[in-house]
């Protein structure tokens, strides 16, 4: 049949607008729902040192028995990593924050509602920690295999969420203790937080490839691409390969320290004659420079590699170590802080961008959840062993000297990383 006059003009429109349009690249819609899930649960748990003194006059539990349910939540949730990262590469990132943020909003909603210790401790220490695993090593996994040319600043802006988190959230969760107390507010965070992180992971997808895209939004995946993709190391070939070992030795004895600032940060300034308001805001200090060193060292990753930028964050933080251990005033405390943040912020946003570069996009999250796993879960040991040395020796003093020549280990480590994570 031939059509005339306007039915001719009117079947060309409706054929014209059905026709596909161009995409707009979808990796930083992935990135800014990478930032809101860490937003919200690095905020809720930088906040636990806001509840403890509440909780402690309110039920008369005890802080050490608490802060040990604390210390079991960061190393099971960072041992878990390896179970998340796994689970993201088979079945991509959506169904895992999504099962993280119900988890993790249960978990906290039990010690808001707790009665007893043992309640706490199945909240906290079994089903929080469930949830947390299901943020940190899935949204990274998923932010490196949607870039390559510009992995690093992507993860950069990714994983400010945290730090931001740090600076922001827990004056707010002290303001919602006062006018509420400590069991509305924690109520109050974890609702409001697990629905973010639920609306997240609607927006997340495994990789550009799934939705007929390409890594930083080119047009033609270039051969390297293409390659970093399908042929990327299983975590069984990672495993034999001696480079995996030289990151899992670097991030394990940074990780080993890198908790001691935050949890005795504030004792070690009062302990200088710093108010206990003067002495909070050296945690603060850390916030605003771990969210100065993700933004700054994961763009400048992708320029001097991921190996040089490496190299700078772990000297960085070997200096500011050495820094703290010698202060006897506030003077030289804070910058020590700061320089602290800046380099764990850096040395953090630099580890699944490195991972990817050196073992391609196929498998990142497994690989990084393995490394996470068991080299994240030292974090669960300095605090506690700085504690020891410190009711030995009566400071903190040497406490940071060892955390300081464990960060200069792995510095020494990180010069052996191959050439070819010197420029990417």
């Amino acid at each position: 049949m031939v059509l005339y006059g306007p039915w001719r003009s009117l079947t060309k429109a409706v054929i014209f607008s059905v026709q596909p349009v161009e995409q707009r690249f979808f990796g930083w819609r992935i990135v800014a729902a990478s930032f809101t899930v860490l937003f919200v649960v690095y905020g809720v748990q930088f906040s636990f040192g806001t509840f403890v003194g509440d909780v402690v006059k309110d039920t008369g539990w005890s802080e050490s028995r608490l802060q040990l349910i604390f210390a079991i939540y960061i190393g099971l949730y960072s041992a878990l990593s390896a179970v998340s990262g796994w689970l993201t590469d088979r079945l991509g990132p959506r169904p895992i924050v999504a099962v993280g943020a119900l988890l993790l909003t249960s978990g906290y909603l039990l010690w808001a509602t707790a009665n007893s210790l043992i309640v706490v401790a199945i909240g906290m220490a079994v089903v929080a920690p469930l949830g947390m695993s299901c943020s940190w090593v899935p949204c990274n996994a998923t932010v490196v295999r949607w870039f390559v040319v510009r992995r690093g600043f992507a993860t950069a802006v990714a994983t400010a969420g945290g730090s931001l988190a740090n600076i922001l959230v827990p004056p707010v969760a002290a303001v919602l203790v006062s006018a509420y107390g400590w069991r509305v507010a924690i109520l109050i965070m974890s609702v409001v937080g697990g629905a973010c992180m639920l609306a997240s992971s609607v927006v997340l997808e495994r990789d550009p490839e799934g939705i007929g895209q390409e890594p930083d939004g080119r047009i033609r995946t270039t051969v390297d691409a293409q390659l970093d993709l399908v042929e990327g190391m299983t975590p069984a070939q990672a495993w034999r390969d001696p480079n995996y070992w030289k990151i899992f030795g670097m991030y394990a004895l940074t990780f080993l320290a890198v908790f001691v600032p935050f949890v005795h940060g504030v004792q070690f300034a009062q302990s200088l004659g710093a108010s206990l308001q003067t002495a909070s805001t050296v945690i603060s200090a850390i916030g605003i420079g771990g969210l100065t060193g993700r933004l700054v060292m994961g763009p400048i990753s992708d320029r001097i590699g991921r190996k040089n930028a490496v190299m700078l964050a772990l000297f960085v933080e070997t200096i500011s170590f050495l820094g703290m251990a010698g202060s006897n005033t506030l003077w030289l405390l804070y910058p020590s802080a700061v320089a602290f943040g800046f380099a764990y912020g850096g040395g953090v946003v630099v580890f699944p961008p490195l991972v990817a570069d050196l073992f391609g996009r196929a498998h990142a999250g497994s690989i990084v959840g393995r490394i996470f796993a068991t080299a994240g879960s030292m974090a669960a040991i300095g605090p506690y062993a700085a504690q020891l040395l410190h009711d030995a020796l009566g400071n903190y003093k040497w406490a940071f000297l060892l955390a300081g020549l464990s960060n200069g280990f792995a510095f020494l480590l990180a010069t052996r990383l191959p050439r070819s994570a010197e420029s990417v």
